[in-house]
């Protein structure tokens, strides 16, 4: 199973979010992470299908859409046709989940699942043949910088446990939320391949250092289970 880095603009300089993603991609990141929020599924508002399209202007690596929308039905097609190479959308969004992510597949985007903390793991079940990947937050989505939940650390591996049972073909499994050099390998110890990151790696002095220290000490955890 391939560790994947993913820095996330929201920790980028808001005045500067071009050379934010451009530095994510200089940094050897594996792709970037796009956090859109209304101010009704999570108190916070950021940023738009804009970002995306500038984002896929200045790039070349995939660009990992997290739709914090009460009703993402309503903007999937903005998003797509912005650039998005996947569309994550939330099991506790108001909309017909199932027929959404199916909407995504069919307009060639990868689509995902993600689960606040304390929403169960099962939540996922019923759509979980009709996903690429599956984002399990490890924070309370809407603002960046919060302390990484360990309790949510047994619902990773029960994700992963869903996904290798479930489905015919690979899931990636996402962690966002705290993220660092520590919890990273906590998170890949339990199941996650994928591992977002903003605070700790747009703070970081060396962020090309740190994507490959997370990816480093990500594998050797996962290699020391999987062993």
């Amino acid at each position: 199973m391939e560790i994947k880095i993913l820095p996330s603009l929201l920790a980028a300089d808001i005045g500067h979010l071009a050379d934010g993603a451009k530095m994510a991609q200089d940094a050897g990141a594996d792709g970037l992470h796009i956090d859109i929020m209304d101010p009704h599924f999570v108190p916070n508002i950021s940023m738009g299908p804009a970002v995306v399209e500038m984002a896929k202007r200045v790039v070349d690596i995939p660009l990992s859409v997290h739709l914090m929308l009460s009703r993402p039905d309503q903007m999937i097609s903005n998003f797509v046709e912005a650039g998005a190479d996947s569309l994550l959308i939330h099991v506790e969004a108001e909309c017909d989940i199932a027929v959404e992510l199916e909407r995504i597949r069919e307009k060639g985007v990868r689509p995902g699942i993600t689960l606040n903390p304390e929403t169960p793991a099962e939540m996922i079940l019923p759509v979980i043949d009709r996903v690429d990947e599956i984002l399990c937050m490890t924070v309370h989505p809407g603002y960046g910088g919060q302390a990484f939940m360990s309790q949510v650390l047994p619902k990773i591996k029960q994700l992963r446990n869903f996904a290798d049972s479930r489905s015919s073909s690979q899931i990636d499994i996402l962690v966002d939320g705290g993220v660092d050099l520590q919890t990273a390998p906590l998170c890949a110890a339990n199941g996650a391949n994928v591992l977002i990151a903003g605070t700790s790696l747009y703070r970081a002095s060396d962020m090309a250092a740190d994507v490959a220290a997370m990816r480093e000490k990500a594998k050797q955890s996962l290699a020391t289970q999987t062993g």
